[in-house]
């Protein structure tokens, strides 16, 4: 189906013009020659794009575009405002009052055709992402503070809460989830990046899942050293990762420890990353340094990123919570009781450790930070909409 624009301009021979490029390029289009008109037909056709005029008799458009902003039903309705007024102010103007992009007259018909393609292919792209499941990756400050054995037992916590979870475990050559569920020879994720991005489909991912008993999917890397020799681009692991976002809901990705390429690479197409360290004053001091570089990438954005305390045995003396959050530098979201005992039942029975005893308090806490972690995406999502 042909994507909709409303073309609005007070004279007539540009709405005709301008339409008559628009449907040539194979668009729908609409026409109003008033901001009230304008205002009155975005609200009844909700059309893909608009193209607003400046200089109108009875409302100018940097008035209509504030309108159609504040309400909710246009407030996503890309604008793109075409106008002679060619001031840098003009253009400023435009920009404060909600438009998404600002085109002055007179323009090559290609050039505004290349601009109205580019704005409906972002627009449709963020409408993609938006409707994906929400993925949250799981990070070690260091190695062996248990990032793996939490991202499992997230994912199956999820699954206990009637949710269609998916893990991933982005470490060929190191996984270890495949090993701990009785899957040894697991490696779907090896054989979906050794594919060019473009071939990366759900249904190619979907083909790689391995199932387990307890209604877990996993996209799992072996513990076969050759795997770490694998080479693959950023955006191999980008397509695959949006790929197990239309799998399932939600998508819980183990990246190994550290801020590795992989990370660096995929945080954007993350909703949430964890930062799980251990008691250990010494992992804080290297969680605080991942969480700068993380912040650093993705604009300071501390509300997409938590740090998880794992206990690995009951300590007499250890920090207290102020503590870690002084030298991590942000708040701890969540303190995980020790669950070695769990955990070794568990991998001998080749089950995630929060299904075999969910009220224990390890996998009471790990349920818990789950559903925290669920509301908090849920959450943001809700904001970035309204924004």
């Amino acid at each position: 189906m042909a994507e909709r624009i409303l073309v609005v301009d007070d004279d007539l021979d540009s709405l005709k013009l301008i339409g008559l490029m628009l449907q040539r390029n194979g668009y729908e289009v609409s026409a109003a020659n008033t901001g009230s008109q304008a205002l009155t037909r975005a609200m009844a056709e909700h059309p893909d794009l608009i193209i607003l005029d400046v200089m109108m008799p009875d409302m100018n458009g940097y008035e209509v575009c504030r309108r159609l902003r504040l309400n909710v039903e246009t407030k996503t309705i890309p604008i793109i405002m075409f106008t002679a007024k060619t001031l840098i102010d003009d253009k400023v103007a435009g920009f404060e009052a909600g438009a998404d992009d600002y085109l002055t007259k007179p323009t090559h018909p290609a050039e505004l055709a290349s601009r109205v393609k580019a704005i409906l292919q972002r627009t449709a792209q963020r409408r993609q992402q938006a409707n994906m499941a929400p993925a949250v990756g799981v990070i070690g400050a260091k190695g062996g503070v248990g990032a793996t054995t939490l991202a499992l037992n997230l994912a199956a916590a999820r699954i206990m809460a009637g949710d269609n979870a998916i893990l991933a475990d982005f470490r060929p050559g190191a996984g270890t989830i495949g090993l701990s569920l009785g899957f040894p020879q697991a490696h779907g994720v090896a054989s979906v990046l050794q594919h060019p991005h473009g071939e990366i489909t759900p249904r190619m991912v979907e083909a790689e899942l391995t199932s387990h008993a307890s209604g877990l999917r996993g996209l799992l890397s072996s513990a076969q050293a050759q795997e770490t020799q694998l080479t693959y681009t950023t955006d191999a692991v980008i397509a695959t990762t949006r790929a197990l976002r239309q799998l399932g809901r939600p998508v819980f990705i183990d990246l190994g420890a550290g801020y590795t390429s992989l990370v660096s690479n995929l945080q954007r197409e993350l909703d949430h990353i964890l930062v799980v360290i251990d008691t250990n004053p010494i992992t804080s001091m290297m969680a605080r340094e991942l969480l700068n570089e993380i912040h650093n990438w993705s604009g300071n954005d501390a509300q997409r990123t938590s740090v998880v305390v794992v206990q690995h045995v009951q300590q007499a003396k250890q920090l207290s919570w102020h503590d870690f959050e002084r030298i991590v530098g942000q708040p701890v979201r969540s303190a995980i009781a020790p669950g070695s005992d769990i955990i070794l039942q568990a991998v001998q029975s080749r089950v995630p450790p929060v299904t075999m005893q969910p009220a224990a308090p390890f996998s009471n806490q790990v349920i818990k930070l789950a559903e925290d972690i669920h509301v908090k995406v849920q959450q943001t999502a809700q904001q970035a909409i309204l924004e």
